[in-house]
């Protein structure tokens, strides 16, 4: 095979708009988010007006050009421009290259995908936080295509097997959506099972609701207590989320406000701001000795009316969530206030009764998300083999003439 460079074998970014465009046309922006790891691209619903649009909307594209991202290159976002009824623009942040006559359109964006060929971009992109590719680096990458012949038959046998792998990924990504629905459904019987019981408000069930102090932002210290904000809540767990934390050196001048935002084990930590407000978490050993942060409520339940667990699980179902919130079909509030926390109205029903259905619904809840685990173990298995099977194919590890995708090895590398 001969060795080219991509830009002997396609044309690079030739359509552009020009800054006369007239301001009232309207367009379909597509950025590099709107491009998944797998090639996939999501055409927002909304037109975009020029005179408004981002500085970045200027790359057109024909239908059937790949577009391959030189900024953010670890994301993998290299995709087809698709055909559509409404003009698309895409950032420039694309590469957008178009295939001359020595190489199948479909065989390179196949090649493009490739772990290889991503690999180099990813290489040879500068930068840390934003790391970038300039174009011109991307034209310089080798390609040793096939004769034309073999790139159709390749690209035809790559459409039939990834198009399988994709029906098998929609199939389960649509039972692991069944089984969050089922987990949400299990949630929703801790406040359901008691529907029809007498309330307290939950401060008068409640020896303290706080939250933490202005200004401790500070104090963020890399050794400490830890400092517990609302990043550490889940959106459909009650269990801390233990990953990117921080910690706080508190001054002997705010030794009080320490002590009362002071974590215990048995604590409720409710999220009162901005995306987060009304995620929930049971305070564990691993967040006990910490603080909360002025986003967070700490409640702390009197035990002999209130089992920690129960109220969590209480406030995370979805339909006191939704109250909480303002509505019950995802909310109009954008944070909660103390007073707001402490008017919940919590079922009175005894502590026996509180342990029984908390842990009844751990026990479901736990069992859906070792089921949803193993399905999303299974889709990371499933990317991993079509980014395989594409690598392998254009090449040239096995002849697709005479083989099946279900026969190319796991992990084969080039």
């Amino acid at each position: 095979m001969t060795s080219y460079r991509i830009k002997d074998v396609a044309r690079i970014n030739r359509h552009t708009l020009p800054e006369d465009t007239d301001p009232d046309f309207r367009f379909r922006y597509i950025d590099i988010s709107a491009v998944d790891g797998i090639g996939g691209v999501t055409v927002p619903d909304d037109d975009t007006v020029f005179s408004s649009a981002p500085s970045r909307a200027r790359r057109t594209a024909p239908p059937g050009s790949v577009l391959v991202s030189t900024v953010r290159t670890y994301l993998r976002a290299v995709a087809v421009a698709p055909l559509h009824e409404s003009p698309l623009v895409f950032s420039t942040g694309f590469a957008v290259l178009d295939a001359q006559s020595k190489v199948d359109s479909r065989f390179l964006a196949y090649y493009c995908r490739s772990q290889p060929f991503i690999d180099e971009v990813v290489a040879r992109s500068t930068g840390v936080s934003y790391p970038a590719i300039n174009p011109s680096e991307i034209g310089n990458l080798p390609i040793s295509p096939p004769p034309l012949e073999e790139q159709r038959r390749i690209a035809d046998f790559l459409d039939a097997e990834t198009a399988r792998l994709d029906r098998l990924r929609s199939a389960m990504e649509a039972q692991d959506g069944l089984l969050e629905q089922r987990r949400l459904l299990v949630l929703d019987s801790v406040s359901q099972a008691v529907h029809h019981t007498s309330g307290a408000r939950l401060g008068y069930l409640s020896s303290l609701v706080t939250s933490g102090s202005r200004g401790w932002g500070d104090y963020v210290a890399d050794a400490g207590p830890l400092f517990f904000r609302s990043a550490n809540l889940h959106s459909n767990q009650t269990k801390p989320k233990l990953n990117n934390l921080a910690y706080v050196q508190v001054p002997r001048a705010a030794v009080a406000e320490a002590r009362r935002s002071r974590i215990e084990i048995g604590d409720v930590l409710i999220g009162i701001t901005g995306a987060n407000a009304g995620w929930v978490c049971l305070a564990d050993g691993d967040v006990a000795g910490g603080h909360v942060s002025q986003h967070v409520c700490l409640v702390r339940p009197d035990p002999h009316q209130l089992s920690g667990e129960w109220l969590a699980l209480f406030i995370a179902s979805p339909s006191v969530k939704g109250v909480l919130m303002g509505s019950r079909y995802g909310g109009t509030k954008t944070q909660l206030s103390l007073p707001d926390i402490r008017e919940i109205r919590i079922p009175k029903i005894p502590i026996e009764r509180q342990l029984e259905v908390a842990e009844s619904v751990r026990r479901q809840a736990e069992a859906l998300d070792r089921q949803r685990a193993l399905r999303l173990q299974q889709l990371k298995l499933l990317a991993e083999r079509r980014q395989a099977l594409i690598t392998a194919a254009v090449t040239g590890q096995f002849d697709v003439s005479t083989a099946s995708g279900r026969n190319v090895p796991d992990g084969v590398q080039p």
